[in-house]
C-alpha cells in the first residue's frame, strides 16, 4: 500500500520521503528520481529517525504529510503469546509511529501546518477476531493516540487521521508480515481456524485495491478540513457500522445502569 501512494505521488510530480528497514528494497522497486528520497530507517530508533528527517529537511526542506503505515500482523491468542511477542508487536505498530509524530512534530508546529496520517485497521475498531488480540489492541492504541493528536495539534493548524482499512490485496497476509505464535495451544480451535482461513481463503482474494487506496490517500491530503476517522474499504464500512449499532445497542439496553453511578 505504501509503495502504491510513493508511486503515484511521484506521477503527479509531488516530492516524496519513502522509507524501509532496507533501502536497497526500496532503490529495487522504484526508480532514481529527484522527486524521491529513499531512506533506511528503524522506527524503533529515535536517533535513527531524527537522521531520517533531517534528511528529509534537507532535501526538500519541509515535511506537508506524514504517513505512519509501518507495522506487523501478530496472530496467536492473548494466552497464548509471551510477553516478548506482545511488546514487540506493540514496539512496532505504536512506539514506532510515536517516535516518528515525536521528531516531525516540532517542524510541523514552527510551520503552522501539516497533516499526520496513522495507519490503523478495522481491527482498531471491532476487535473479535479470535487469535488476533494483541494485534487489534495495538490499533486501537492508535486510534486512541491518534484522537488525543488531533486534540493536541489543531491549535497549530496541524491535522491528524486515523486510517481503519479493511482487507487489502498486498503482502500483509505473507510470512514477511504476519508471525503466528511460537507456543500455539490445540485446543484453540476456532483462532486456528480463523489463521487457516486466512493463509488459504482470505490471502490473494481481499477485495481492497491498494491503486485505490492511494488515491483515497492523496485525496485525504488535500482536504482543507480532514477527518480525524476514516474507514477504508467497502467491508471495513460494513464492519465499522456494525460495530457503531452494537456500541449503540448496548448503551441503550443497560442506560439506566450506566446512569445509576452518579452522586
Amino acid at each position: 500500500m505504501g509503495l502504491a501512494l510513493v508511486k503515484q505521488l511521484i506521477a503527479e510530480g509531488q516530492k516524496v520521503a519513502g522509507t524501509s528497514r532496507s533501502l536497497q528494497s526500496l532503490e529495487k522497486v522504484l526508480p532514481k528520481s529527484d522527486l524521491f528520497l529513499p531512506l533506511e530507517m528503524d522506527i524503533l530508533d529515535e536517533g535513527n529517525v531524527s537522521k531520517g528527517v533531517e534528511a528529509i529537511i534537507s532535501k526538500f526542506g519541509k515535511i506537508d504529510v506524514v504517513v505512519n503505515n509501518a507495522g506487523y500482523g501478530q496472530l496467536g491468542t492473548l494466552e497464548e503469546l509471551s510477553d516478548q511477542e506482545a511488546r514487540e508487536n506493540f514496539d512496532a505498530n505504536v512506539f514506532g509511529s510515536l517516535n516518528v509524530i515525536r521528531k516531525v512534530m516540532p517542524l510541523m508546529r514552527l510551520q503552522k501546518s501539516g497533516h499526520i496520517m496513522n495507519i490503523a485497521s478495522i481491527g482498531g475498531l471491532l476487535g473479535a477476531f479470535p487469535g488476533w488480540g494483541v494485534y487489534c489492541a495495538t490499533k486501537f492504541a492508535v486510534a486512541g493516540f491518534t484522537e488525543a493528536l488531533a486534540s493536541e495539534v489543531s491549535e497549530f493548524g496541524v491535522s491528524a487521521t486515523v486510517v481503519y482499512p479493511g482487507y487489502f490485496r498486498t503482502n500483509f497476509l505473507e510470512s514477511g508480515s504476519l508471525t503466528t505464535p511460537k507456543n500455539p495451544i490445540a485446543e484453540y480451535t476456532t483462532a486456528r481456524a480463523l489463521e487457516v482461513k486466512h493463509h488459504e481463503e482470505i490471502a490473494g482474494n481481499q477485495p481492497g485495491n491498494p491503486e485505490l487506496a492511494a488515491k483515497a490517500f492523496i485525496a485525504l491530503g488535500n482536504m482543507e478540513n480532514p477527518p480525524v476517522h476514516f474507514v477504508m474499504g467497502s467491508d471495513a464500512f460494513g464492519l465499522a457500522e456494525a460495530k457503531v449499532n452494537m456500541l449503540q445497542s448496548d448503551m441503550k439496553s443497560h442506560e439506566t445502569l450506566s446512569k445509576s453511578t452518579d452522586y
